[in-house]
């Protein structure tokens, strides 16, 4: 039991001094949350299974090359890895995340979520920063409604007296600017996880 007391940076620090077990019980304390963030991106048991294990490889690749410098935060440079890794596998399989495939497809569903641990945090905040940067490419009219909508809280019935235009046109540009945010997310390969 006296292992779990060991902070991970000692454990990083023994493993890179020729250590081996270091690793080992580095890999069994942090294993869980790994494979469960893992899966909760890709989805099947397999694929987890086969970047869990490329995560370590390249964990012990780094460390043996004395390239690793991240002063303790051992679990999040992992997950940074991993995520890298489920990155890299939904290009080299040219499918990107399923959404639920209608008109309405609302990408802020796919990025909100109240209860985030630090590197979920950091994944949502450069995701908001993509999509923002998009969101500058819609067209004036559309980029207005989504902001209004999305950024404001602002009912349809809002934006229309905002805007001078009816409900039904407001609506419109709404689907439109979700639509052309879909294929402006698509085009430049971005990852929408959760």
């Amino acid at each position: 039991m006296q292992k779990e007391l060991i902070p991970d940076s000692t454990l990083v620090s023994n493993y890179i001094n020729g250590n081996e077990f270091a690793l080992e019980v580095l890999i069994k304390r942090h294993q869980q949350r790994l494979f469960s963030f893992i899966y909760s991106k890709v989805k099947d048991k397999d694929i987890t299974e086969d970047i869990f294990q490329d995560t370590f490889i390249k964990v012990i690749r780094t460390l043996k090359k004395g390239n690793y410098n991240e002063e303790g935060k051992f679990l999040p440079w992992v997950v940074r890895i991993a995520h890298n890794l489920i990155i890299d596998y939904f290009r080299k399989s040219n499918r990107m995340p399923s959404f639920n495939g209608t008109d309405e497809f609302d990408i802020f569903s796919v990025i909100s979520d109240d209860v985030l641990d630090a590197e979920k945090k950091i994944i949502k905040e450069q995701i908001h920063a993509d999509v923002k940067e998009l969101i500058k490419e819609l067209p004036e009219e559309q980029k207005e409604v989504l902001i209004m909508r999305m950024y404001k809280n602002m009912s349809f019935n809002e934006i229309s007296e905002n805007t001078g235009v009816s409900i039904n046109t407001a609506l419109g540009r709404m689907r439109y600017a979700l639509i052309n945010l879909r294929k402006l997310i698509e085009k430049n390969k971005i990852i929408l996880v959760n």
